[in-house]
């Protein structure tokens, strides 16, 4: 396949376009409109039981889950049930309730779930079960969560828009005709319909903040070895995906955040971080922010997105923001985001283009990463780590004179379900499938946790800012949310 052909773009097939469905209208149950922490705390009081909270959320899912096709391989209610009833009969026998007790929750299905059906979007595990959960999943559980399906999510989590041949296209929460974003796109409006009090997702390039922006909530893409995963290629590679949570609180994100994070010997760089617990953001001084904008014009975005991006910026009680110069080479940035993802994806699934039947199931995008990936030398990527290196050191100047970093989550307002991607912004041409995207790379590249801020709606859509604090500071980015939170209940 040539890289012309997969630059194309173009349009889905018929099942991924929504036609003439609305968002379901009516009020939200008072059940599904609780935070998740709030619910935790009320069945831990006794005040509703676990039946009565799973069972309102499989009720919201039935209602609303037609429309947007966020949630799949939902199990049988029954056997969900079940689940909860046990959990009841727990509480009721004095168990200690963990920090998830009674939460019902989908688990983004590209991460491996113990004896439920995950496909990572992929027409060739269609049937895959698991005998072993990802280390986030387990965590999940362990903490006394109930996963009843999964969510939604493009093949192997190649693109910002939630579209595969399994399942078809997830709708965005504010209009289904529109992308939900992705890879995490199913999690981000499963949370945002209320059909979930709390969401995790993983990021490559975004996949935690393109779809919180697209939805109006929050995706914390955590610092690298902060939420580690059952190793993919070298453990001593600071690799560019990680898991991570969606919430609609900052309350919420903390809360499974420290579900999800803690080290594991089988992932050596996740030892060491700072405590999540420590903020130190202070009230003596302005909150300092840098705002990158779009790169000095490099990045191609959206009438209004920079506006919005920056409006929510300021709206944060006590901060600062000021102009700043990445003084770095985007388009180096750039090429070097995109010869690592190539290599580690020809890496990985390599092996599944090498058989002919299976190559042709694979999306397009996948075998061009695959077959650019394989034309790399190892010089070509020695040389894109030197960039990361480089980057890497150039944000430690920017971190002596702000606390954050700040530029749009996205490039784009939620564009038409039927489009593979966009293949023009603001009038210029997009050369792949994920340009359109390309603001995500600075975060993923630099390893910092990166916090995709709500930063409200226009015309009904809704966008984000990425704000990006020193390595280890996911504690100063959710104590920021608590503060722009505060803002937002004041008026």
């Amino acid at each position: 396949m040539s890289e012309e052909t997969a630059a194309k773009g173009g349009v889905l097939p018929p099942f991924a376009v929504a036609g003439s469905l609305r968002a379901p209208e009516g009020d939200i149950p008072a059940i599904c409109a609780m935070s998740a922490g709030d619910l935790v705390r009320a069945i831990g009081a006794g005040e509703v039981s676990v039946v009565e909270v799973v069972t309102a959320f499989l009720d919201r899912i039935e209602a609303v889950n037609p429309v947007h096709n966020a949630i799949v391989s939902l199990r049988p209610r029954a056997d969900i049930l079940a689940d909860a009833a046990r959990k009841d009969a727990e509480r009721a026998a004095g168990a200690t309730v963990g920090p998830l007790f009674g939460l019902p929750v989908a688990i983004k299905d590209l991460s491996p779930t113990k004896g439920l059906t995950t496909t990572f979007g992929s027409p060739l595990f269609r049937d895959h079960v698991p005998d072993e959960d990802g280390i986030s999943t387990a965590r999940i559980r362990a903490a006394g969560a109930i996963v009843t399906g999964k969510t939604n999510t493009p093949e192997f989590g190649l693109g910002s828009h939630s579209f595969n041949e399994v399942f078809g296209a997830t709708g965005n929460a504010f209009d289904p005709t529109r992308s939900a974003g992705g890879s995490s796109g199913g999690a981000a409006v499963a949370l945002a319909t209320r059909m979930v009090p709390i969401a995790d997702g993983s990021d490559m390039g975004g996949s935690l903040r393109n779809p919180a922006a697209f939805n109006n909530v929050y995706g914390l893409r955590p610092s690298f070895g902060r939420v580690p995963s059952l190793p993919a290629g070298s453990v001593f590679e600071a690799q560019l995906a990680t898991d991570g949570p969606m919430a609609r609180s900052a309350e919420d994100l903390a809360l499974l955040l420290a579900v999800q994070a803690g080290a594991d010997p089988r992932q050596p760089l996740s030892f060491g971080l700072a405590s999540l617990d420590e903020p130190r953001l202070t009230q003596d001084r302005p909150v300092r922010i840098g705002w990158l904008g779009d790169l000095g014009g490099h990045l191609a975005m959206e009438e209004g997105i920079r506006e919005t991006a920056l409006s929510a910026v300021a709206r944060i009680p006590g901060a600062e923001t000021m102009p700043a110069d990445l003084d770095f080479e985007p388009e180096r940035l750039w090429q070097s985001f995109v010869l690592q993802r190539q290599a580690a994806l020809a890496m990985r699934y390599g092996p599944l283009y090498d058989e002919p039947a299976k190559r042709a199931l694979l999306k397009p995008e996948m075998q061009w990463e695959i077959e650019a990936g394989r034309t790399r030398s190892a010089v070509d990527l020695h040389r894109a780590y030197e960039t990361r290196t480089a980057l890497h050191l150039r944000l430690l100047d920017l971190f002596r004179r702000f606390d954050f970093l700040a530029l749009p989550a996205a490039q784009v307002w939620p564009f038409p379900i039927g489009w593979r991607w966009p293949q023009m912004v603001a009038g210029r041409p997009m050369d792949s499938y994920h340009r359109w995207m390309e603001c995500v790379a600075l975060g993923t590249l630099s390893g910092c946790p990166v916090l995709a801020l709500p930063a409200g709606l226009r015309d009904g859509l809704s966008t984000g800012v990425q704000i990006i604090a020193p390595h280890g500071r996911e504690a100063d980015l959710i104590e920021l949310a608590r503060i722009y939170e505060s803002r937002s209940r004041a008026n």
